[in-house]
């Protein structure tokens, strides 16, 4: 039985009794687990009995051992009876064990916080649209256009903005070459602005075999100190001059790069994409204003534990995310001159908003009374299903069915308080 004792802001005190006779069996049970480890005078190895043992090595020998065998379900039955919700690891202290009495378990815990909820049913947010207009077209067709030109020898022409060059290069410093400034067989596309300012705009005029002295000044910021903000010289060799050659924006065009006959059909298709893909920017904008206004508005002490965990989990999906585009962790902060430390520091104020949110539409959830249904389950597990390529999505959604589905319950549940909250807007 567990007895409640007090809660000081997000934490909860209380204590639970472990009986006498579970405790004693659970000290036997870690002596035969044990036992054979022990190789006592007078005894074959592993044959010692618990009394012999008990007074090699005390009485309480087996204590910790009994008792973490028996707590995690003591105490998972407590936080029942509390009806308390833990959001970090219980600090446990144990009262002096006596034979035969029923030893007393002191523990606190952090739970989830308490939100007193603002004004969240009248929110007043500006209109924003998304419209999309001849320029985004024809910015998509240009860029189809690009994309589907041919690289061709520009001749004995003079470099122009937009060329790919081949080029060899060194730098200089005064009369000192420094390092990582030479390369030969460099391609570079006059205008990318890849390399330093000023440097591509030099090549322009020039032509193919031509020797060029580029002076630029590195910038302030530059990555390598000891050329920061300083002059530099960089003989250039210029090998190669290619061009892009642009197909003609017209039918033909269109019947090559898509499923239409004409080029208006196409720029059609490229407008109804574009509006689509702006529609669902404007709703994701519009939840992300809705639950900053009503977030803003709330008060929640958030303890400590739920943060670090956030943060935790962040780091995870960072990690994750650069694991795909083929970068390890430890190469990334490397590369980035930071360490771990650092950047959970980064993260650290993204978790804690993204565990406010949470909290705030959990807490505004449970003020509305919403509720998700074995259809709102059934309907969520049917998209992962397709947004997974799943082959066999029967046996998909009974194995998730399975496992626990809490995660999901909590993102059905924001996403009904999110839509309840778009219907109480007002806007301006």
């Amino acid at each position: 039985m567990a007895v409640f004792e007090k809660r000081e802001k997000n934490t909860v005190y209380f204590n639970i009794e472990l009986n006498s006779e579970n405790f004693e069996k659970a000290v036997n049970q870690a002596y035969l687990k044990n036992r054979s480890r022990f190789n006592i005078p007078g005894f074959r190895k592993g044959k010692a009995p618990k009394m012999i043992i008990d007074q090699y090595y005390g009485e309480d020998f087996f204590y910790e051992e009994a008792i973490n065998s028996l707590l995690p379900d003591a105490y998972e039955e407590a936080i029942k009876e509390l009806n308390l919700e833990p959001v970090d690891t219980p600090h446990v202290d144990i009262d002096e064990i006596k034979k035969g009495e029923p030893i007393a378990v002191n523990i606190h815990v952090d739970v989830k916080p308490e939100v007193k909820l603002g004004n969240y049913e009248s929110i007043e947010l500006e209109k924003v649209e998304y419209n999309v207009t001849d320029e985004m077209v024809e910015s998509e067709l240009k860029n189809a256009q690009e994309m589907n030109g041919r690289i061709i020898d520009a001749g004995d022409r003079e470099v122009q903005n937009g060329d790919l060059l081949t080029i060899d290069y060194a730098g200089f410093v005064g009369e000192e070459q420094f390092e990582g400034g030479t390369a030969e067989k460099q391609e570079l596309e006059i205008g990318s602005n890849k390399f330093i300012p000023g440097f591509e705009e030099q090549l322009i005029g020039k032509k193919k075999g031509e020797e060029v002295e580029v002076k630029v000044t590195f910038p302030e910021e530059y990555h390598a100190e000891d050329l920061q903000g300083k002059d530099a010289t960089f003989k250039v060799t210029i090998h190669e001059i290619k061009t892009r050659e642009l197909p003609e924006l017209d039918d033909e065009f269109a019947k090559d790069v898509s499923e239409f006959d004409t080029l208006e059909e196409y720029k059609n298709d490229i407008k109804a994409k574009l509006e689509e893909t702006y529609k669902k920017q404007e709703k994701i904008d519009l939840e992300n204003r809705v639950v900053d206004k009503v977030v803003e508005s709330a008060e929640v002490d958030i303890p400590e534990g739920m943060i670090n965990s956030q943060v935790e989990n962040e780091i995870s999906e960072f990690e994750y995310r650069i694991r795909m585009q083929g970068l390890d962790l430890n190469k990334y902060l490397e590369l980035t001159g930071s360490d771990i430390e650092g950047l959970k520091e980064q993260v650290r104020p993204m978790a804690e908003k993204r565990v406010k949110a949470d909290l705030v539409l959990e807490a505004i959830g449970n003020a509305e009374n919403i509720e998700v249904t074995d259809e709102d389950i059934d309907a969520e597990l049917e998209k992962l299903a397709e947004q997974y390529n799943q082959e066999n999505k029967d046996k998909f959604i009974a194995d998730m069915k399975k496992g626990d589905l809490n995660f999901l319950k909590a993102g059905i549940t924001n996403s009904k308080v999110i839509d309840l909250l778009i219907s109480k807007v007002k806007f301006n």
